[in-house]
């Protein structure tokens, strides 16, 4: 299970709408510094999915992500996704890789 913040959830929708895609896709990849990172991608739905409203994790990127939270934050500094993570026992000062 991931949760999807209402902050995430509606600026997915407005960016799918934007792209004319349907769903954003998050997979964690190996690199980054502290071993894994995070990739946000639009794509349609796959055999192995797993759906979250208007958000897509595949299989093995599970694992990495069971019990996380997706929110979508404005800063000053920018605007971006942001994932909460359980699963991460490290993570970089940057935010977008994590160790599990």
């Amino acid at each position: 299970m991931i949760t999807v913040t209402e902050n995430a959830n509606t600026k997915i929708k407005d960016l799918c709408l934007e792209s004319d895609e349907t769903y954003l896709r998050i997979s964690v990849q190996g690199g980054g510094c502290s071993g894994f990172s995070y990739a946000f991608n639009f794509g349609d739905k796959e055999e192995d999915d797993f759906e979250f409203g208007p958000v897509l994790v595949d299989s093995m990127s599970m694992q990495y992500l069971q019990g996380a939270t997706v929110d979508y934050t404005e800063e000053l500094m920018g605007s971006s996704f942001k994932v909460s993570n359980p699963n991460a026992t490290a993570t970089c000062g940057c935010g977008s890789s994590f160790a599990a």
